[in-house]
């Protein structure tokens, strides 16, 4: 019982964190979501792996999350310009976020009818994060926030599979793949720097 409750907790926290990098625009507040994300799969992955495969998941995150703000740290403070889409603001972004939550919990039982045995959160807070990471893909041109919503959809499949296959091996592959996601961030932000100052 009390699993179950601190496993919904998760799946809020997980609402919470993925509508907040869709509406933050500074990216301090961003990487913090992002950590507080990776603490909820975590917990979520928790329940279908031991904590050792699953400390790995949280630690990879937040590797990952410093290497992006480091980089970010680094670079010259200038404006951030805005969005290249349309409509523009944070009230559609929060009206997008909840259009993708509704169908998340529509969607989260009928997989629980087909793929038994998963459990109710992993199910709901794996497609949750799946569905507010494309979101946030959809609707930025930033290379920072781009990174942020693939590492997003990637901590979603991750909750999802994690749920399917246990083997050591795949959560090492994983961890590689996240961790290749915010080297290449690092990369790609330090590349258009350089082009811009020049």
């Amino acid at each position: 019982m009390f699993t179950s409750i601190v496993s919904w907790v998760a799946v809020a926290l997980l609402a919470a964190t993925a509508a907040g990098l869709l509406i933050s625009r500074d990216w301090r507040w961003s990487l913090g979501f992002l950590a507080a994300q990776y603490l909820a799969v975590f917990w979520l992955v928790l329940q279908h792996w031991p904590i050792g495969m699953a400390a790995v998941k949280l630690v990879t995150g937040w590797m990952t999350i410093a290497a992006l703000g480091i980089t970010r740290l680094g670079l010259p403070v200038e404006e951030e310009l805005p969005e290249q889409f349309w409509p523009q603001g944070r009230a559609f972004r929060l009206f997008a976020a909840g259009m993708v939550a509704l169908l998340s919990a529509a969607a989260t039982a009928r997989l629980e009818t087909v793929m038994p045995g998963l459990g109710m959160p992993v199910i709901a807070g794996s497609l949750l994060l799946i569905g507010m990471g494309l979101l946030h893909l959809g609707i930025t041109t930033q290379t920072l926030r781009v990174i942020l919503a693939l590492l997003t959809v990637l901590a979603g499949f991750e909750t999802f599979y994690a749920a399917v296959e246990g083997s050591i091996l795949v959560a090492a592959l994983l961890a590689v793949v996240n961790l290749g996601l915010g080297l290449v961030g690092s990369y790609l932000m330090n590349a258009a720097a350089a082009e811009s100052s020049a």
